[in-house]
């Protein structure tokens, strides 16, 4: 059968052809890198106008532990630019049933993949804002550079720094052991997580933002607090949207026609979620739909996973 890879998204979120491919290609960094770049651009117009400015820095790389907290660095940094025309007293919480001292709780002492984004303020030599990593599965592992995010990243919060997490990996598990293990298919586990981490008032009190998601789930919109009363509703869906399309990665290396790789390494039910968006892909391409066409993701039937193979199988032997 023809492949079938337009260059639009195929999928309301997570693209998980891609994602799979690139975790068993060991390919990730180049989406990374391609990612975050996109979410500067975007994150750059909305930051002007509160006195901020978002600026990509030349590593991407986590640093060793001695470096990195001496002077952090990150993917995006973000400054402000109007430091001495606003209050520098930062905002209240708001109020919310996870904190960060729950989390730490139920933290396991184990190695977690990560990559980098940072946002800074008060010119070159400030304090930062805010901190924004992207998980990545090239620091998976119990050397140093595991060990150095996670002192960086509780030397962070300790110095009251919002810190967001973004983990697009479902093949590894989660950073904190509240959170239930994809990886493993334990029960009330999801694939995908963006956390927004909130030490600003207290380290014991902080609130935090947990939005988990599956697969074919919209990628959120989140609140970023930046100083005082300042914040940006970011949408990490349309970053990642422009990262996919203008890449072209759809067109070279996804095909609708075929199963992600490792397909097993997702769970029945978003396995069944792949079935029934690939069945829709192929059907509305064998009636002639141009996919690259639509203004959003084809409407998908929700059809339980054996029955979903199935009929996959049936529409590639014909």
């Amino acid at each position: 059968m023809k492949p079938i890879n337009p260059i639009k998204n195929q999928y309301r979120g997570i693209n998980a052809h891609l994602h799979s491919y690139w975790q068993a290609s060991d390919h990730w960094h180049r989406f990374r890198n391609v990612y975050m770049t996109d979410v500067m651009k975007l994150m750059q117009a909305q930051l002007e106008p509160l006195g901020y400015s978002a600026e990509i820095e030349e590593s991407v790389q986590i640093r060793r532990l001695d470096a990195a907290l001496r002077s952090p660095r990150s993917d995006i940094l973000i400054k402000d630019t109007l430091p001495y025309s606003r209050s520098s007293t930062r905002a209240a919480p708001t109020p919310s049933a996870l904190t960060l001292d729950q989390l730490y709780e139920y933290e396991i002492d184990d190695e977690h993949p990560y990559a980098a984004i940072a946002i800074y303020a008060d010119g070159d030599e400030g304090e930062p804002v805010a901190w924004v990593e992207l998980l990545s599965p090239s620091n998976k592992g119990r050397g140093e550079d595991a060990q150095s995010y996670r002192a960086k990243r509780r030397l962070l919060l300790d110095q009251g720094l919002v810190f967001v997490e973004l983990n697009f990996l479902h093949e590894q598990p989660p950073t904190f052991a509240y959170f239930s293990d994809y990886s493993r298919h334990e029960p009330g586990s999801h694939p995908y997580r963006i956390l927004i981490l909130d030490p600003r008032s207290s380290f014991a009190a902080g609130p935090v933002q947990a939005v988990e998601f599956d697969v074919d789930d919209p990628i959120p919109v989140m609140t970023i607090p930046l100083n005082g009363d300042d914040h940006i509703r970011f949408d990490f869906g349309a970053a990642y949207r422009k990262a996919f399309e203008e890449s072209r990665y759809g067109r070279r290396s996804a095909d609708y026609t075929r199963l992600p790789q490792h397909l097993e390494r997702y769970s029945r039910d978003d396995q069944a979620r792949i079935l029934n968006r690939i069945l829709a892909v192929m059907t509305a391409a064998q009636q002639g739909v141009n996919l690259d066409d639509l203004g959003e993701p084809l409407p998908v039937e929700d059809l339980p996973l054996d029955e979903a193979r199935e009929r996959w199988q049936s529409l590639t032997a014909s």
